[in-house]
């Protein structure tokens, strides 16, 4: 039986040590916002936040997130949710909704756990920054430029500035 503390709730799961997190969110927790895409590393759909730094939960073992808190795209507006991620979150949902960002959707969970470790970080992110968040994130669809403008536009709301719809 192993304890992980995701989204603010202690939760136990019956997984191996070296399981990937993925599949313990998914299956043991029943959160399935976060996507399997490759499985390797290299979409980003399955992009969760550790101790608030985007991870990869499709290769990151169970054990690695043991004592660490885990924010899935499900946790974001929860609330248990730290006042500043929710109002993070909720710019960037409603940024999405403005520019129309998803397409098919698959990939949108990841790009928006990426947008909101870069937005609680970096309060009016350059497009090189948007790059490095998003660096290894794929889109079959194509919306990279709509993402980026939907983070500029969500980062404007936050610092009470104009927002494009």
């Amino acid at each position: 039986m192993i304890t992980l503390r995701v989204n603010g709730q202690e939760i136990s799961i019956n997984a191996d040590a070296d399981s990937p997190l993925l599949w313990a969110l998914r299956e043991d927790c029943a959160l399935t916002g976060t996507k399997f895409g490759c499985g390797i590393s290299r979409c980003g759909a399955c992009t969760v936040l550790l101790d608030g730094v985007p991870a990869r939960s499709c290769v990151t073992p169970v054990a690695q997130a043991k004592s660490r808190e885990i924010t899935t795209i499900e946790g974001l507006r929860d609330i248990n949710a730290p006042a500043d991620r929710a109002r993070i979150a909720a710019a960037i949902q409603a940024a999405w909704t403005a520019h129309s960002v998803a397409q098919c959707g698959y990939c949108q969970s990841g790009f928006v756990m990426a947008a909101v470790a870069l937005l609680s970080t970096v309060a009016a992110p350059s497009d090189r920054d948007i790059e490095d968040a998003l660096r290894g994130h794929l889109c079959p669809c194509g919306s990279y430029e709509r993402v980026r403008a939907a983070i500029h536009n969500a980062a404007r709301a936050l610092s009470g500035g104009l927002v494009a719809t």
